[in-house]
């Protein structure tokens, strides 16, 4: 399992843009399983929407992107000891859908299994459910950038 402190020390994300709160399972390079615990006081909450607070579907995206991509560079770690200088950057998404809104009080579990990759650039399935039912699933892709030619 990995706390806040150790997914900050493998991917660049940073608090209020942290959207990952634990990592429960991982298979470095392949899949990873984190943990969300969604409260009223996000600063997202503050106008999605006054007065009916719903998780941004983009965010969930982005946070089982964050998912992915501590399974990608703790990958990197485990192959060479650091992650090289790269940068976790989204590539895409494919096929995403949402079907249950995320609201204060949840827990968002997501997943990220890797499907295929490809020299730096890949894609993998992600899904995030909230007490056993699908919130968003769908395919995203990324590619593991170094800095200066991002």
């Amino acid at each position: 399992m990995l706390e806040t402190d150790q997914i900050e020390a493998i991917i660049p994300h940073r608090y209020p843009f942290l959207l990952v709160d634990r990592i429960i399972e991982l298979e470095p390079g392949k899949s990873a399983v984190g943990i969300k615990s969604v409260t009223a006081n996000e600063w997202f909450f503050q106008g999605h929407f006054p007065g009916k607070k719903i998780m941004p579907g983009v965010l969930i995206v982005e946070a089982m992107a964050q998912v992915a991509a501590v399974a990608l560079m703790q990958g990197l770690v485990d192959a060479g000891g650091d992650t090289g200088g790269k940068l976790p950057l989204f590539g895409g998404i494919e096929s995403m859908r949402f079907r249950k809104p995320v609201v204060p009080g949840d827990q968002l579990r997501m997943e990220f299994e890797l499907e295929k990759m490809r020299g730096p650039v890949g894609k993998g399935r992600v899904k995030a459910t909230v007490d056993g039912k699908v919130a968003a699933d769908g395919t995203i892709m990324f590619a593991l950038a170094n800095p200066s030619g991002a």
